[in-house]
């Protein structure tokens, strides 16, 4: 079975150059992987931002749709992930594009080995400032007052959230988020691993940095990096999983 993981690829966000070029390149990579992908796995905050009205839908994304919709149509599996970014995905992705979307933490088996798969921003212990505005964005009272508001005002007003929080270093933490949020996972791994013995792969996104950590003979952790600068991604081929960088060069 062939898989493939990505994550944060942050399609849509204006304040990096090249965003219409960003998502051809996403584009030309899952036409690149069409012929032998069985699964796709996308692993959170795919989207810089989406809020799906009841009747109306925001601009932009169509190439991307429409690929992810020619590849669930010829039978490859998309699983998309919500992040952080892109929470307020309710039926329209689902139903017009033939995606399962998870919220939360997926275990599955692929080939024999088992799989742990996150986006990884509520995980472990969160910082509390972070937990209250988690928990404030996914409260239904305070979207269904948000979707009251116009377009017009509140994807401004997201996109300068996002601006501000991911602008810096190229949408890269900074040494102590990173290290904070990188043992954070690790403590949740190796907590997991130890009531759950038999997961080989703990897979995650949110952190923007590429991880390939061994946490026991028969365990890694793997964080998938991002796709605005560097267009990593991991491959389980059916015996191994690798971690890649994707090159038009080779296509």
């Amino acid at each position: 079975m062939k898989a493939y993981f990505l994550s944060d690829l942050h399609l849509g966000a204006p304040y990096f150059e090249d965003s219409r070029e960003r998502e051809l390149r996403v584009v030309r990579f899952l036409d690149s992987i069409a012929h032998d992908a069985d699964v796709i796995y996308l692993l959170g905050d795919i989207l810089d931002y989406w809020y799906e009205y009841r009747y109306v839908v925001p601009r932009g994304f169509v190439r991307f749709f429409g690929k992810l919709a020619e590849l669930t149509d010829s039978g490859v599996r998309v699983v998309w992930f919500i992040g952080n970014h892109d929470i307020w995905i309710y039926d329209y992705l689902p139903s017009e594009l033939g995606v399962e979307v998870v919220d939360g933490v997926l275990v599955e088996k692929i080939d024999g080995r088992k799989f742990l798969m996150t986006h990884g921003d509520g995980i472990g212990r969160l910082v509390p400032s972070f937990r209250i505005l988690r928990k404030l964005f996914r409260s239904r009272i305070c979207q269904k007052a948000y979707s009251m508001i116009h377009p017009r005002w509140t994807v401004p007003f997201a996109y300068n959230w996002s601006r501000h929080s991911r602008l810096a270093a190229n949408g890269l933490p900074t040494p102590k988020e990173a290290d904070r949020m990188m043992n954070n996972i690790l403590d949740f791994s190796n907590d997991y691993l130890r009531q759950h013995p038999d997961t080989n792969y703990f897979i995650y996104g949110h952190l923007h940095l590429l991880r390939d950590i061994r946490l026991a003979p028969q365990a890694r952790m793997i964080v998938l990096g991002e796709w605005l600068s560097s267009f990593s991604y991991a491959v389980w081929d059916g015996n191994e999983l690798s971690l890649l960088f994707f090159s038009e060069e080779k296509i």
